[in-house]
């Protein structure tokens, strides 16, 4: 639903079909997944509770979701099938909200909650809850006679964590206002049986953006603590540079035992990385950089770089390729640089402006050339192209920091005396 579009009611999403981008059906919608936060904000939608054609209930993430309308959902195509599970920070909307007892802030009259509104926050892919269409009146015979009407989401008390209260839940609602580096670091600094309590609360993506900022033994820590499934879905999650790191600290079985249970093109680039040394241009890259055929346009490559979960150094630039766009990819043609994307027409070719005078690296080039090559050429992402001449992956400047500074540098308390201070 684009920004500015009619709410959407959860009781007319209960049943719909879901659909892929060919137009295959998935399953039926069931349910939402909501978690309440702190600091009056509203419930945030983290997916759907989809039933498949084997009657499992999956979780669709709502960062998949392209599409509510016309009585339908659809899909990015990229569907997790293993059962869901539901978590204790989490709440099923249909399940839980509606019928639900609860008070108007102004009046403090009780009131039952009939149907849930939620809108897509703009430009985002995140969702909120927006309304409550609420009757007043008590059970039985009053219910129906009773007045309805819709109310703002903060109109009614009962849906929001107390700031006082105790728990994992309301722990990983107040993490949600961090970044994952902030998070990192606040629960490096817990138990070790309290870090598991709050990493097993957090959602997938969530937990992948925390763990690649946590120091090795608490990534080997809190992974060892999850199911399996959930830490193989979780390694799908983070960076694939970052997840073949950290299964590089486990040992042999655990490894593969893990690789198995990952989706099979996840755990190919997984493993593709780790047959690299680990402080080479192979071993550092990612290899899922921006890739471009050259009949590509500057207005496509714009929209690539527009997407919120890239990293500001892999949309510094795009890479073109001729197909397959996907690494290992065709013969590499070049680099096309953000700036240069923003001098041209929308229409123009990127084949055309190509930067190709830049000589790629090799995979096995040691961390200390890569290190002089970004700061000659002022970079903060570069290519890693292999002998046949196919684009492999691209190197970070944030992935060679973190083999140039100390080993113990996540360790390091931003927030004491003398360190970093963020501002509000």
């Amino acid at each position: 639903m684009a920004a500015g579009a009619p709410r959407v009611f959860v009781s007319h999403l209960s049943g719909v079909p879901v659909f892929d981008p060919n137009g295959d059906q998935v399953g039926r919608v069931r349910d939402l997944v909501a978690m309440l936060r702190v600091g009056g904000r509203p419930p945030r939608i983290l997916g759907l509770v989809v039933e498949v054609v084997s009657r499992r209930r999956i979780f669709l993430p709502m960062t998949r979701v392209t599409g509510v309308e016309s009585g339908q959902v659809i899909t990015t195509g990229v569907v997790n099938m293993r059962r869901f599970e539901q978590r204790p920070t989490e709440r099923l909307v249909l399940g839980e909200f509606l019928d639900r007892r609860v008070r108007l802030v102004e009046s403090d009259e009780e009131v039952t909650v009939l149907d849930v509104a939620i809108h897509q926050l703009p430009a985002r892919r995140d969702w909120e809850i927006d309304k409550y269409f609420v009757r007043k009146g008590r059970g039985g015979a009053l219910r129906r006679k009773g007045e309805t009407l819709t109310v703002e989401w903060s109109a009614v008390s009962g849906f929001s964590l107390e700031e006082h209260g105790q728990g994992a839940e309301n722990l990983v609602a107040t993490f949600e206002r961090l970044r994952p580096a902030d998070v990192a670091n606040a629960l490096h600094h817990l138990s070790p049986k309290r870090r598991v309590e709050v990493a097993a609360a957090l959602d997938d993506d969530r937990l992948a953006d925390v763990l690649e900022e946590l120091p090795e033994d608490d990534q080997v820590e809190i992974l060892g603590k999850l199911k399996e499934e959930r830490a193989a879905d979780v390694l799908e999650a983070m960076d694939p540079d970052d997840a073949a790191d950290l299964l590089s600290e486990l040992p042999e079985e655990d490894k593969e035992r893990l690789l198995t249970l990952m989706r099979p093109d996840d755990a190919a680039d997984v493993r593709r990385l780790m047959a690299y040394e680990e402080r080479t241009a192979g071993g550092l890259m990612t290899t899922e950089p921006i890739v471009l055929r050259p009949d590509a346009t500057v207005a496509d490559a714009l929209a690539r770089v527009r997407q919120s979960d890239l990293s500001p150094a892999l949309a510094a630039q795009v890479y073109v390729c001729r197909s397959p766009d996907e690494t290992p990819t065709g013969k590499y043609l070049g680099t096309v640089h953000f700036q240069r994307l923003l001098r041209d027409p929308p229409f123009t070719l990127v084949s055309s402006i190509v930067d190709s005078d830049l000589v790629p690296l090799p995979p096995d080039t040691p961390l200390p050339t890569v290190t002089s090559y970004l700061a000659a050429y002022n970079l903060v992402s570069a290519p890693v192209v292999d002998e046949s001449g196919s684009l492999l992956g691209a190197v970070t400047v944030d992935d060679v920091l973190d083999h140039l500074l100390p080993d113990d540098w996540r360790e390091t308390d931003f927030h004491g005396e003398g360190g970093i201070r963020h501002g509000r």
